[in-house]
C-alpha cells in the first residue's frame, strides 16, 4: 500500500478548522492515522500538524488557546498589527505549553514544515530538528507573516525566514498519497464545499481554491479573527468535513 501523508494548509486564525479536522481524525480516523507516514503544513497548518503528531491528547487545549488568542487579538485597536502587541510571543508561549519535551524527536523526519527564505525567496520544507527549540523556531518562522506579525523575521540556522504560506501554502510530499486539508473551498480532500458557485479556481502557492465570495470572507477571517461563536462553528465544520471524507474513503471508525 502507498504511504499516506497528511498536509494542512496555511490559513491563520482559520487553523481552528484544522483543529476540528484533527479532533475528527483522532476520534474516527485511527485506521488512517496508523498508516500516516508523514505530516506536513504551512503556517497555522504546520502548528496543527505538529500537535497531531506529537501531542494529539492536547487538541482541546489548543482550541482553548486559539479562542483566547483570537479574543485578545480582536480586543486590539488594529488587531495583530497594533503597535506594542506581539502575536509571535503569544504563539511561542502556546507552543511552550503544548509541545512535549521530546517533540523534536517525535517530529524528526515525519513533520515537514514549509518556510520561506527572506533572501532567496525560496521555499524549504524542514523535517530535521536537532532540539525542541529548533522545532519551535521553524514553526514560528512558518507562521511569521511580514508586517502583520512584526518587522523582524525569525532567525534559524543563521538565516532569516518568514511564512511558508507565501511560497508553498500546502506541501505535497513526493512519496505516496498526500491527503490535503484546508478551510478554503477548493480541489482538496477535506475542505468546505460552497454550494452554487462558479466552477472557477485559482492556484495560490500550491493550493487550488475556488474563486468565491465565501473564500474572500475566509481570507479576511484568517487575519482578523471572527467571533468566538463563528470560530466554534468553523471547528465543527472541520470536524464534519473530515468525518465525511473518512466515510467516503472507508476509513471511518
Amino acid at each position: 500500500m502507498k504511504p499516506i501523508n497528511l498536509s494542512f494548509a496555511a490559513c491563520g486564525f482559520l487553523g481552528i478548522y484544522h483543529l476540528g479536522a484533527a479532533a475528527a481524525l483522532c476520534r474516527h480516523g485511527k485506521k488512517l492515522l496508523k498508516d500516516v507516514k508523514a505530516f506536513a503544513g504551512a503556517s497555522a497548518g504546520s502548528l496543527v500538524a505538529s500537535v497531531l503528531l506529537t501531542a494529539p491528547e492536547k487538541i482541546e487545549e489548543c482550541n482553548q488557546f486559539t479562542y483566547k488568542l483570537a479574543e485578545e487579538t480582536r480586543r486590539q485597536s488594529l488587531g495583530a498589527v497594533t503597535p506594542g502587541y506581539d502575536i509571535m510571543a503569544r504563539l511561542r508561549s502556546g507552543m511552550e505549553l503544548i509541545l512535549p519535551s521530546n517533540a523534536h524527536e517525535l517530529a524528526q523526519n515525519r513533520l515537514h514544515v514549509s518556510i520561506t527564505n527572506t533572501k532567496t525567496r525560496e521555499n524549504y520544507l524542514v523535517s530535521n530538528f536537532s532540539s525542541r527549540e529548533d522545532l519551535i523556531k521553524v514553526l514560528l518562522a512558518s507562521s511569521f507573516v511580514p508586517i502583520y506579525a512584526g518587522l523582524r523575521p525569525v532567525e534559524y540556522q543563521g538565516q532569516k525566514w518568514v511564512d511558508g504560506g507565501l511560497t508553498n501554502s500546502l506541501p505535497i510530499l513526493p512519496v505516496g498519497r498526500t491527503v490535503t486539508i484546508s478551510p478554503f473551498c477548493g480541489r482538496l480532500d477535506i475542505s468546505p464545499q460552497d454550494k452554487g458557485q462558479l466552477d472557477l479556481y485559482m492556484n495560490i502557492t500550491n493550493q487550488d481554491i475556488m474563486l468565491s465570495l465565501a473564500n474572500l470572507v475566509r481570507l479576511n477571517q484568517s487575519l482578523f479573527p471572527p467571533s468566538k461563536r463563528k470560530m466554534e462553528s468553523l471547528y465543527q465544520c472541520g470536524f464534519n468535513d473530515t468525518v465525511k471524507f473518512l466515510q467516503k474513503e472507508n476509513w471511518f471508525e
